[in-house]
């Protein structure tokens, strides 16, 4: 049987790929359990300095795998949504939280939970044919995999509003325009290519301080300017220990290019 989620490591680059090309990547048991074990492990892999989330065949990731929910909701089962508490919560706490760069390369649809997980990426990468649809309403639910914390901290509160209430699709254009892309490539092609140089450039730079930096913006983000100065100086206290430091800051003096080990 072919693997759910692939798992390729080139480097200090760790590419993680949906792959179930045939369904568009729609996210099964087997997949959500595969991708939230990988995100695990590559946290706590320390050759792995930058991440790169893409799909297999011509779509990102559809959301949840509807054939397999519509035999759930037939068995009867008292808590026919218990995936999102036992798959959906974990994926996107570990994505979230991941202390290494994450870079989605949106090639196709992106949609429901799987709009979500390119939305939890640090950086997204898109091209002619990426769309991003919050469909979660047009099967009669709210949201979930993180969308209400990611969706709003991209695109403002009143435009997560309008997508994910009105549920329609969102071109590529416009993606880049409101903010769910950083980058618009004109060839689907070169989607992945161009992840994948962004994530090199990232998993040579300075690691620590790229997790600290995640972490104050997430508390900055929602807490108070007390919060988010407490998490700066936690930020800085734990940058300014590490090797890392000392000699971009060394090279700087002396007029040289930094080397970043990750230390």
């Amino acid at each position: 049987m072919t693997e759910a989620l692939l798992v390729d490591r080139r480097g200090a680059v760790v590419t993680l790929t949906l792959n179930r090309p045939d369904s568009l990547n729609s996210l099964n048991v087997e997949l959500k359990e595969a991708l939230r074990d990988a995100l695990a492990e590559v946290e706590t892999d320390p050759g792995c300095r930058a991440v790169v989330l893409t799909g297999a065949g011509r779509a990102f990731c559809v959301g949840q795998d509807l054939r397999e929910h519509v035999e759930t909701l037939e068995s009867g089962t008292a808590e026919p949504l218990d995936t999102v508490r036992e798959h959906y919560n974990p994926i996107a706490t570990r994505l979230a939280r991941l202390s290494k760069p994450v870079v989605a390369a949106v090639r196709g649809a992106a949609a429901g939970a799987g709009a979500s997980l390119a939305m939890l990426a640090d950086l997204r990468i898109g091209g002619p044919r990426t769309s991003f649809l919050m469909a979660f309403a047009n099967v009669g639910l709210a949201m979930d995999t993180g969308a209400s914390w990611a969706l709003p901290r991209l695109v403002g509160y009143p435009k997560a509003s309008e997508l994910l209430l009105l549920a329609q699709p969102v071109p590529a254009a416009e993606a880049h325009r409101i903010g769910l892309l950083n980058q618009l490539v004109d060839d689907d092609e070169q989607i992945l290519p161009v992840a994948h140089e962004l994530a090199e450039r990232l998993a040579a730079g300075p690691t620590v301080a790229y997790g600290a930096i995640k972490r104050a913006l997430s508390i900055g983000a929602s807490g108070s300017l007390a919060d988010a100065l407490a998490a700066e100086t936690q930020a800085q206290s734990i940058c300014g220990a590490t090797a890392d430091h000392r000699q971009a800051t060394a090279a700087f003096v002396a007029k040289q290019r930094p080397v970043f080990d990750g230390h």
